[in-house]
């Protein structure tokens, strides 16, 4: 078997989290997270309207899907935000906070325009 490095672009990988943290690129953040290619941060979460909701609507533009993870659990996302993000380009996929991770990172690495809002498990 040929192993190759992947190379991550513009974007970091999620290497771990675990309970109540995520660690992205090398670094510990706590708490829910939005990584993608305009940097790794806190997010207030999936409030449309609010602060997590406007953070999300800022991808436009800079990705084509984004990963959301919604804790050790699926759950419901807020249909209007979801509407919001889909009229500006941006495709979206809810599923649990593992699930979303490993899907991010790997469609990273295949060099696509993702970001993962992703709350702790």
């Amino acid at each position: 078997m040929r192993i190759n490095e992947v190379i991550y672009t513009d974007a970091e990988p999620v290497d771990g989290y675990g309970a109540g943290f995520f660690r992205i690129g090398g670094k510990v953040h706590r708490g829910a997270v939005l990584t993608g290619p305009l940097g790794t941060g806190g997010w207030a979460g999936p409030e449309h309207g609010g602060p997590g909701g406007e953070a999300l609507l800022a991808l436009a533009g800079h990705v084509d899907v984004l990963f959301v993870g919604t804790g050790p659990e699926m759950e419901p996302f807020p249909r209007a935000l979801r509407d919001a993000l889909e009229q500006a380009g941006i495709g979206v996929e809810v599923t649990n906070s593992p699930a979303a991770c490993r899907s991010y990172n790997v469609l990273l690495a295949e060099g696509r325009r993702v970001a993962l809002a992703v709350l702790p498990i």
